[in-house]
């Protein structure tokens, strides 16, 4: 785990080292163990090092092939790679270190870009071939890894942050605007631009190639989920032990590391099953979770601490725990660092997820994370559900995308945004991207129940797990910690995406029967039938104890709701509408009163707007000002 930086530059004009350094250096809170530099014709590469894998320094990068041919800067983690590392001694290759870095350029030499298929893991590259001077940049098949580049005439420059592209001498910061509508439409965002104008993300499963001496940019996109495709012949026994396998492979792979391995334990299924498995590797493993002062909350939010449930986990798998409390007050101190962190800000309230990366840093540097469960196995049936019944794809995308506004309708954006913001965005623009999403896997259809389910489960997995997985990423970096996903393991994932939609979801030809026009009956369908995830259960159930097998989903979230009607409500005001509010150049002071007293005095619960409303104020604070 690392931070990459690099700038190619087709007139081969040295870069200044002083400004690469100071590149590197903005983000060496993402390896704190080393740094290296590589300087080369076009190619000018940075790197900081958080050493995991054969912490010596053999594992030292900008790192070369042995042949001359490749040089890359990389950051993430490769589980399958000593599997890989056997396949390239076969055929000659040698080895000076035992990291996943000299596999992989390694493999580059032996097999060409091709090879980043071949990797089951995390990981963000970027690999300079020295013989045809041209530069690959490649993602992950999920996006676990962040990657932005930016064009800057004769220069591509790209880093794991989006802050190091900001210390280029080029760089004019401005704002996308289009970006800007996205994420309040969102509260993300499904394109792969930044709100940083000019500045983009390689998608994930996505190879590009840059060859300035042909002028041309080259994309490769080798990977996509396809739940469309499922084994109707497998048996709802068949998904469970195929589960049970798949995911105690995933588990035992990414525990590979010569540093301490920790794991996150809230009171959910995900995490407690990974713990499981793990405490069974390695003795007193160390678990961490995050709980909250619950004395000012009230309403749903009371159920929002899940410290007895991980408390009795780990009493059953003999960890060794911790426990990080917070309280309303944490909001302020926390608020600039996470979104100095975050910078590319999207999904919902995350200063937990930096306090809980911040407490196991202080005694692991890995941390095994249980997001990807609820994707793959259907954990939001509340979600699928409103589009359940739809007739057909147009009626399928209108019930859908009126859920997923889940900040500002398009019709409210004048209200919202000031006149001249308003002016350089297209309020079209958020309902033709969320459609857009679907494009890019011809093979679904709108049909049937249960192909409306697959739609869900793929729009989900491509929107909001990637913007899930880019906080857990710059909050845990923050720390200079790495998070593991074993739910996101090539092999787990191939398998579930087989699963049928029947399997996954309880008393699904129930539903297809119940009629909604019946008072009550929509109610019930929502609510009452909360049971995803039935595989994964029914596969865990063997592991942990009842009581966290038949608990109800819940997210990992902060009772902001309470917390901003109460203790923290002077400084959402102050923040949001004191003497030194800068976002009120871009959104209307008149709109923020509104919603402040809507929350506040009258009932509505604007949770999520206030909070993307403080990020967006921090935002232009850190980066705009």
């Amino acid at each position: 785990m690392c931070g990459i930086v690099g700038v190619f530059d087709k007139t081969e004009k040295p870069f200044d080292h002083d400004v690469l350094k100071r590149m590197s250096d903005t983000i060496s809170h993402r390896g704190p163990d080393g740094e290296g530099f590589f300087r080369e014709g076009p190619m000018s590469l940075a790197h900081r090092r958080l050493a995991i894998l054969d912490v010596s320094q053999n594992g030292h990068q900008p790192m070369s092939s042995k042949d001359g041919q490749w040089v890359i800067v990389f950051n993430g983690c490769i589980y399958n790679f000593p599997e890989l590392k056997k396949e390239l001694l076969e055929k000659g290759h040698r080895f000076n270190s035992s990291t996943d870095t000299e596999v992989i350029v390694e493999g580059l030499s032996a097999f060409g870009p091709g090879y980043f298929e071949q990797l089951n893991g995390m990981f963000a590259v970027g690999a300079y071939n020295r013989k045809e001077k041209f530069l690959l940049l490649s993602r992950d098949r999920f996006g676990v890894k962040p990657l932005y580049y930016w064009l800057n005439g004769n220069q591509l420059v790209f880093a794991s942050e989006v802050k190091s592209i900001l210390c280029h001498p080029n760089y004019k910061r401005g704002i996308d605007y289009g970006a800007l509508s996205e994420y309040f439409t969102f509260q993300n965002l499904f394109t792969y631009r930044t709100q940083f104008r000019g500045i983009h993300m390689i998608p994930p499963g996505n190879t590009i190639r840059f060859d300035f001496s042909t002028n041309s940019i080259v994309h490769n996109s080798w990977w996509n989920f396809n739940f469309s495709e499922p084994d109707e012949t497998m048996s709802f026994e068949d998904a469970v032990e195929g589960t049970k396998y798949y995911f105690r492979q995933a588990v035992e792979r990414q525990m590979i590391s010569d540093v301490p391995v920790g794991s996150y334990l809230s009171g959910g299924m995900d995490s407690g099953s990974i713990t499981a498995i793990a405490s069974g590797k390695i003795e007193r493993l160390n678990t961490f979770t995050c709980g909250f002062d619950m004395s000012s909350v009230s309403g749903v939010e009371a159920n929002y601490d899940e410290r007895r449930d991980a408390e009795l986990m780990a009493s059953v798998f003999k960890t060794e725990h911790y426990e990080q409390v917070i309280n309303a007050g944490d909001l302020g101190w926390s608020m600039p660092k996470v979104v100095w962190h975050l910078e590319d800000i999207r999904v919902g309230m995350s200063y937990p997820n930096y306090y809980i990366s911040r407490l196991a840093s202080k005694f692991v540097k890995v941390c095994l994370q249980g997001t990807g469960g609820d994707e793959l196995y259907g954990g939001y049936p509340w979600r699928y559900y409103r589009v359940f019944q739809s007739i057909g794809q147009k009626d399928f995308f209108n019930n859908y995308y009126n859920f997923w506004q889940r900040l500002v309708a398009d019709e409210e954006k004048n209200q919202l945004f000031t006149e001249d913001v308003t002016k350089q965005i297209d309020l079209n623009e958020p309902r033709n991207i969320f459609e857009r999403v679907f494009l890019f896997n011809p093979a679904l259809q709108y049909q049937t129940p249960e192909q409306h389910i697959q739609n869900s489960l793929y729009f989900e997995i491509k929107t909001f797990l990637p913007g899930l997985l880019i906080v857990g990423d710059k909050l845990s970096m923050a720390n200079s910690l790495e998070e593991r996903f074993p739910f996101l393991d090539n092999d787990l994932v191939n398998f579930a995406q087989r699963i049928p939609v029947r399997h996954k979801l309880g008393h699904l030809e129930l539903r297809k029967r119940l009629d909604e026009n019946v008072i009550g009956n929509k109610k019930l369908l929502y609510q009452q039938f909360d049971d995803g995830k039935n595989v994964l259960r029914k596969a865990m159930s063997e592991i942990l104890p009842p009581s966290i097998i038949n608990r109800k989903k819940q997210g990992f979230s902060s009772p902001d709701e309470s917390w901003y009607r109460g203790e923290n409500a002077e400084y959402v005001k102050k923040t949001l509408l004191g003497e030194k509010s800068v976002s009120s150049d871009f959104v209307q002071k008149k709109y923020v009163e509104r919603i402040i007293d809507e929350h506040m005095n009258k009932g509505s619960n604007h949770r999520l707007v206030l909070w993307s409303l403080l990020c967006f104020e921090w935002w232009c604070r850190k980066f705009m000002s």
